[in-house]
């Protein structure tokens, strides 16, 4: 079983590019035997969702 910490990197990880099955394999177990990592796997997503709200206006204020 792979330790919190890889579990974080591959929640980040997994919001920039598609995880080996692997790594998918291992997030996966870790995050059904920890609550804490499950719990931080849903913040992970909040923000991610809310960054994409923001992207167009941010680019916009590029231009």
């Amino acid at each position: 079983m792979i330790m919190c910490r890889r579990a974080t990197e591959l929640m980040s990880q997994r919001l920039d590019r598609p995880l080996a099955w692997q790594e998918r394999l291992s997030l996966r177990f870790h995050l059904a035997m920890c609550g804490a990592c499950s719990q931080c796997n849903r913040q992970f997503d909040v923000l991610h969702e809310a960054g994409k709200r923001f992207e167009p206006a941010a680019r916009d204020e590029q231009e």
